[in-house]
């Protein structure tokens, strides 16, 4: 195709390619939708691009006339190849979307109406933000509370609530919720009883969404919202890492347990609901970088109390398979390693711990980072100090060279 100069007032200043649907911000500069909505609410930015002012007032003007001029343009242009594009659609009104959140609040209305909803978020971030302003988020919280509540058999809740539930909590998944709102979520005792339904009884659809909304909500919860958190949380956590529905399902309830298991009590839940022993099964047969250092991150955290170790302890590959994982994935895998080797030896060092320790490898391991690792970086110095907690009972095994037992006096 032969080259043909564009105007340059075509072009959007983000991405310098022809706008299809130019709007203008209060600043006076003139973007594509597509890309400006990207840079505002997907990117969270809150300066014009060009003048870098502040974004007070995030309403996008359509510039009707610089449309059809771009659109002439590629009319007379026909011949080189440039296609015509289509007039965008008009941005969805707050009273439409009203009208759809009555409508879904009838129960004969509310899968067709879910699905209509979800188109419309799906066309424009603008929607997605006139969509939450209109009120949808008290209303998808409504349905699911009220959904979940109703005494029904499982078989019931699966036929009858999968799909609702499904479509609200991809709906939810899908909006812009502000940290605010997500915080009013997690203070929500019947909403998230409802989430622990879901996760108790849904579909595996149903379940992923569940966790990937649970994690937004997380990150953004005070503490003492995450140190009263309900048992059968953990339990359903630890089902969900058991089944593997997904990968981002999976990556989501690591998540959530990295954010929720630093905090009192919340270690014991975790290892009553049988983490521990899940963690180690999986770090047997996973390999993946992001995987194992996530896992590994959420074992060192329940290692941080008695009974965490205890379990790791008791499971016949805990230790072995924590320190296979050193110097095998990633930098971050090998400290999270260590760190779990660490309490051990700190903590829970019995003899007959400190001999598996050198059955199993461990200490063997802990050299070879020595080795390896010559530098003083957190790795070789974790190492360096476990091997310190307990030089004179491994001091006489042949896995420890002899040039670095001058390292560790008796």
């Amino acid at each position: 195709m032969e080259e043909i100069d564009v105007p340059p007032y075509f072009l959007c200043p983000i991405s310098l390619e022809i706008m299809r649907d130019p709007v203008t911000v209060w600043t006076g500069i003139t973007y594509d939708r597509e890309n400006i909505e990207k840079w505002i609410f997907s990117s969270k930015n809150n300066t014009c691009p060009v003048t870098k002012q502040a974004l007070s007032d995030c309403d996008l003007t359509p510039n009707h006339t610089l449309r059809r001029l771009i659109q002439s343009w590629c009319t007379l242009h026909a011949s080189y190849g440039v296609e015509r594009f289509p007039t965008p659609k008009p941005a969805i009104t707050k009273s439409e979307i009203s009208k759809i959140l009555k409508e879904i609040k009838s129960p004969n209305l509310q899968l067709k109406s879910l699905q209509t909803l979800k188109s419309i978020a799906n066309q424009s971030e603008t929607n997605k933000r006139c969509i939450v302003t209109a009120g949808a988020i008290e209303t998808l919280t409504s349905i699911m509370v009220n959904s979940t509540q109703q005494e029904s058999s499982l078989e019931e809740f699966n036929q009858e609530h999968n799909k609702v539930t499904g479509e609200a909590l991809s709906l939810l998944n899908n909006l812009h919720i502000s940290k605010e709102s997500l915080k009013q979520l997690l203070s929500n005792v019947k909403f998230l009883d409802s989430l622990i339904i879901i996760l108790q009884r849904g579909s595996y659809e149903s379940r992923a969404y569940t966790v990937m909304l649970l994690k937004s909500m997380f990150e953004e919860a005070d503490p003492a919202q995450i140190m009263i958190l309900n048992s059968e949380l953990f339990i359903e956590l630890a089902q969900m890492l058991r089944d593997q529905i997904s990968y981002q399902a999976t990556k989501a309830t690591l998540l959530v347990l990295i954010q929720i298991c630093r905090w009192g009590r919340n270690k014991i839940k975790a290892v009553e609901a049988g983490l521990v022993n899940i963690l180690v099964e999986s770090l047997l047969y996973t390999s993946e970088k992001r995987p194992c250092e996530m896992m590994l991150t959420v074992l060192d955290q329940l290692c941080g109390c008695a009974e965490g170790r205890a379990e790791l302890l008791s499971h016949g590959a805990g230790m072995a398979v924590v320190s296979k994982k050193i110097l095998r994935v990633s930098q971050v895998a090998s400290e999270r390693a260590l760190r779990i080797l660490f309490w051990i030896s700190k903590f829970s060092a019995t003899p007959a711990v400190l001999q598996d320790m050198l059955q199993f490898g461990v200490v063997a391991k802990l050299c070879l980072v020595l080795q390896v690792e010559c530098g003083g970086n957190k790795t070789a110095e974790k190492a360096k100090e476990i091997l310190k907690l307990h030089a004179r009972v491994w001091k006489n095994s042949p896995c420890v060279p002899t040039n670095l037992l001058v390292s560790y006096p008796c």
